[in-house]
């Protein structure tokens, strides 16, 4: 995870759908007019703030590197067709509290894949 990362810009969010059982997909348009795939890997709440956890593709479709990026996360509940927003983490404490909370959820899927081999 690199905290350098997040300060790349998202100007626009846009959803791709996929087919079932694949990766949520959004392409995020960064400050120097290129664009980026990133594969959704959860949305956390944290105290009482939604953060998305993207993990940026390359265009393999693939991640070589493993790096994640943060960003705050609203959706406008009264109308569902509206674009989500992303917004920076500026400030470093919230950054670390909401890495904190990805590695926690990160051990608990690793446990609940443990669990599943086990049945």
């Amino acid at each position: 995870m690199s905290k350098d990362n997040r300060k790349e810009n998202s100007n626009g969010f846009c959803q791709q759908p996929e087919e079932d059982d694949e990766e949520m997909t959004v392409t995020l348009d960064l400050e120097d007019g290129t664009s980026v795939t990133c594969s959704i890997v959860t949305i956390l709440t944290v105290q009482n703030q939604d953060y998305i956890v993207l993990l940026p593709l390359e265009e393999d479709g693939e991640n070589h590197d493993g790096m994640v990026w943060f960003y705050r996360y609203h959706e406008n509940e009264n109308d569902p067709n509206e674009e989500p927003e992303l917004a920076y983490i500026e400030d470093d404490e919230e950054y670390e509290i909401v890495s904190d909370a990805f590695d926690e959820y990160l051990d608990n899927v690793e446990f609940d894949e443990i669990m599943e081999e086990d049945d």
